[in-house]
């Protein structure tokens, strides 16, 4: 809580009550012929052809998945289609009012919004800002599909360019818009401001805050929507990220042009199913969805429900509430109703709802109601109406054959280059060109002034440690990494939990309060969802963002965001977007079994994030600077009972200057001949100290490498050290089973075969759950397990009795057993 914030418990315990405003619900009852002084008669007509489109579309889909052929051509699509047919006028009013510089996020039932977002640009760009996207997008790629024997209009080549770049990439082809890696769920075009679509239910939730954070810090225009399903409202990353976007502190503790809400809507698509579940009367509670917007903030989210069957009254809500955006007092909530007349996806049989209520739905038709009002109006006649179908029929059908020709729509012909898109290795200084908002010149930030006086290298020229105080820590090298970037890239954001006046919860960002103005620091919600989930939309739209996970063990708070997200969206966008975001996790002890486990290994397992832990101030710098220098995502493990050490190992201390160390290079700590110690995170010490035993009573040098990254990882340091050595431990402070060290031993093992004398072994933590402060000895890897490992596993010492067994039987007995 800042200071600034005083709680008065004279004014906090007065008895009262909580007043809520009304709701409104459909209040827009308007026709076209109501509506003529604010649409032309094109317009009018315009609105009817993009929800034709999107029918049309859809159709084409639907019967590919259920009878294999469209229009008598057949084809085999065994990739998914979720469909939104019937949703049409909601996807088409949502998108009509926004511009480019306006971003939607949408769902794995999104098709109809990217149509509906790309035909609104193309309504709004000039000829000459449509050819430079298309040619320019892919080098033109896409367009040299669309552009080969058609003789027409800019946006009419724009409509076939954003109707087949969309259809290629649902199959996969390399000529999609996301090259086939993103397909039909995770589609999008960020040219036209449609940003990625989303598998995981409820996904785009937190994601899509993110990007409208990203809007606000870095002064762009335009708002973000959150397209979501209804059923989407019971998932966490959706709760979590309407609680990050409507924290107080954008309009109590931010200042100057940063005050007032984000711009976001978040956008339900209610269309009365989560799969096979009513949401209304059956899965949720709520009723009207739009009632949720009153628990959240005294605003109630400026929450309403519209009549998403006709796209006028969508069109309306969001001029409205673009006002409210503009004035700052976002987030807004729409409830926006509508209705799919498919299943969940065409194997599904709908045998969850009746025959009857699917055709009372069809008979208010939204496409066939809009027409007729239409014709009414005399805006258009049948005939012309008519006309708007075949044509679309007709694009849509020669778009499919393009689609499916294996020749001029190719998948990719080597899929192995897959690989080259998981990392995007690049090198940027900074991803704003703005001048960085600070509070005080770098120099005269205290904290700089205190690590000024302190001692880079931890021991005096007698060899002598200098006391705590006096030494240069851990904690010191990250600081001073992170610090020099905030004063570098404008774009750079951080937060978490007590990131701001507490300095974090190990005081690793102690002294940036006063340095930083809060929209570049600030605390977050104990929301670890929201945290990585906003961060990945901040960063997804060019920004770069520090944000903090307090405990390693709530990783399991943001798994999806971690697993799901994260790691995904620079190889599914087929390079088109970057993700430069550094997640700080600390990895603990101490505190029992929920705060202190080394979960480094659920994260190398996942494809498309860096690891890398480093335990020594120098490495942590160096490592932080690379990471910050970079454009990937990096998981940043830092262990919380080494924050205060010194650096005892690079000659010189910690160079006060910039430097980087370039991730996957592990670092040899100490010279040896007998046998190699390959060590993860804080067990470099332990293995230290084992070592110095080794050598003092057993006559045996141990080489000593600290890995200090695990994804990526250079091998060729370990060959050369096990070719001299013949031995090898591997260790680290995770539980053994399951853990990354398994995959270190497996491979060097490979990579050894001819040169080893042992078996390669692993020392790792029990596999149990992590025990009081006072038992840790037993299980956390000791300085004595190493000389037992030795004695049991690699070759007997004179005289040594071990403490630990590791025999093989022991081995056996506790998988047996599961422990």
């Amino acid at each position: 809580m800042p200071k600034v914030q005083f709680i008065d418990p004279s004014e906090t315990r007065k008895p009262g009550f909580v007043e809520f405003q009304p709701i409104p619900v459909n209040q827009y009852q308007k026709t076209v012929n109501d509506e003529k002084e604010n649409f032309t008669d094109e317009e009018f007509k315009a609105i009817y052809h993009d929800m034709a489109l999107i029918r049309e579309f859809e159709t084409m889909l639907n019967l590919i998945k259920t009878k294999g052929e469209y229009n008598g051509t057949q084809y085999n699509h065994p990739g998914p289609a979720h469909l939104s047919i019937g949703q049409e006028s909601a996807a088409v009013g949502m998108a009509w009012t926004l511009g480019v510089e306006d971003f939607i996020f949408g769902s794995h039932r999104s098709h109809g919004e990217i149509l509906a977002k790309g035909m609104s640009a193309i309504h709004k760009l000039s000829d000459k800002e449509l050819t430079d996207i298309m040619e320019s997008f892919f080098d033109g790629v896409v367009l040299a599909v669309v552009k080969k024997d058609f003789n027409g209009t800019t946006k009419e080549l724009a409509r076939r360019f954003l109707v087949y770049g969309t259809l290629a990439e649902i199959f996969a082809r390399s000529t999609g818009f996301n090259r086939g890696l993103g397909g039909s769920m995770h589609a999008f075009f960020t040219p036209f401001g449609v940003y990625p679509n989303n598998a995981i239910v409820g996904g785009s939730g937190d994601i899509a805050v993110g990007a409208a954070l990203y809007k606000k810090v870095n002064r762009k225009p335009g708002l973000v929507v959150a397209n979501i399903g209804d059923a989407s409202m019971a998932c966490g990353p959706v709760w979590e990220g309407i609680s990050f976007a409507a924290m107080d502190q954008f309009n109590e503790l931010w200042d100057g042009d940063m005050k007032g809400g984000l711009p976001v809507i978040i956008n339900i698509m209610n269309n009365q199913y989560g799969m096979g579940g009513q949401t209304c009367g059956e899965t949720m509670g709520y009723g009207v969805a739009a009632r949720i917007g009153a628990g959240v903030n005294e605003d109630q989210m400026h929450a309403e429900r519209v009549d998403g069957y006709n796209p006028l009254a969508v069109i309306d809500a969001y001029k409205r509430k673009r006002k409210i955006i503009d004035e700052k007092r976002g987030p807004v909530l729409l409830d926006v109703l509508t209705y799919r007349y498919s299943g969940h996806s065409p194997s599904d049989a709908s045998s969850y709802r009746s025959k009857e209520e699917v055709e009372a739905w069809e008979k208010q038709d939204c496409i066939a109601s809009y027409g007729e009002q239409l014709i009414d109006a005399k805006v258009a006649s049948q005939e012309d109406l008519d006309a708007v179908q075949a044509d679309i029929k007709a694009l849509i059908y020669e778009i499919f054959l393009k689609a499916i020709d294996p020749v001029v729509s190719p998948y990719m012909e080597n899929p192995d280059v897959i690989g080259n898109m998981m990392f995007s290795n690049g090198s940027v200084d900074a991803f704003s060109t703005a001048r960085p908002d600070v509070l005080m010149p770098l120099e005269e930030n205290s904290r700089v002034k205190k690590i000024a006086q302190k001692e880079r290298f931890a021991f005096d020229k007698d060899g002598k440690p200098f006391s705590k105080m006096k030494q240069y820590q851990l904690r010191d090298g990250i600081f001073e990494a992170i610090m020099d970037r905030f004063y570098k890239d404008a774009s750079l954001i951080a937060y978490g939990e007590e990131n701001r006046d507490w300095g974090g919860a190990f005081a690793v960002y102690g002294g940036m309060t006063e340095a930083l103005p809060y929209h570049r620091l600030f605390n977050s919600p104990i929301s670890e969802a929201s945290i990585v989930g906003t961060a990945i939309g901040y960063a997804m739209c060019g920004g770069r963002v520090v944000p903090e996970i307090m405990y390693c063990d709530f990783l399991g708070r943001c798994g999806d965001e971690v697993f799901n997200q994260l790691p995904k969206w620079q190889a599914m966008s087929g390079n088109v977007l970057k993700m430069p975001v550094v997640l700080r996790v600390s990895v603990g002890s101490k505190y029992g079994a929920q705060h202190s486990q080394d979960w480094t290994s659920l994260v190398a397992h996942i494809p498309g994030i860096k690891v890398c832990f480093p335990v020594t101030p120098y490495d942590a710098k160096g490592l932080m600077n690379a990471a910050l220098q970079g454009t990937d995502p990096v998981i940043f493990f830092e262990s919380q009972r080494i924050y205060e050490i010194g650096e005892q190992f690079h000659e010189g201390g910690v160079p006060e200057g910039y430097y980087e160390i370039p991730f996957g290079e592990p670092d040899v700590k100490k010279v040896g001949k007998d046998i190699t110690f390959l060590t993860v995170g804080h067990t470099l010490y332990p293995a230290l100290a084992a070592a110095k035993e080794l050598e003092e009573k057993y006559g045996m040098t141990a080489e000593v490498i600290d890995a200090r990254s695990l994804v990526p990882f250079n091998y060729e340091k370990v060959i050369e050290s096990v070719k001299k050595t013949g031995k090898i431990i591997v260790a680290g402070d995770a539980t053994a089973r399951g853990s990354f060290l398994n995959d270190f031993a497996a491979n060097v093992s490979q990579l050894c075969f001819d040169y080893l004398d042992a078996p390669v072994v692993v020392i790792g933590s029990r596999n149990w759950i992590t025990p009081a402060y006072e038992l840790e000895s037993s299980f956390f890897p000791q300085v004595s397990w190493f000389l037992d490992m030795i004695n049991e596993r690699i070759q007997p010492l004179k005289g040594y009795i071990s403490g630990q067994n590791f025999t093989n039987a022991e081995l056996i007995r506790r998988s047996k057993l599961g422990v």
